[in-house]
């Protein structure tokens, strides 16, 4: 399994992402609102503004502080990280 940090040493399974996306367009405002009133929404923002939503295959909304882009970059970097980090422990 890997884990991806989505700020403030949150982290989730990066195998169960399906997207990454921005939090001011109105569907995504939607959305979220939605997942709140449904229970599904986990807020890892720590009281701050929501920059971007993470949509888990477990239809879970994940809320983050970080910049979509940084996200998704760590995505898809973590495969890489665990590479090179394999490597040091022998």
């Amino acid at each position: 399994m890997k884990f991806v940090n989505v700020g403030f040493n949150n982290m989730i399974n990066a195998e169960r992402v399906i997207a990454v996306i921005s939090s001011d367009s109105a569907p995504a405002k939607r959305l979220i609102q939605d997942a709140k009133d449904t229970g599904r929404a986990i807020d890892c923002t720590s009281g701050r503004k929501t920059r971007s939503v993470v949509i888990m295959d477990s239809d879970h909304i994940v809320l983050s502080a970080i910049q979509n882009e940084t996200i998704s970059g760590r995505l898809n970097g973590a495969s890489d990280e665990e590479t090179e980090g394999d490597g040091g422990d022998e």
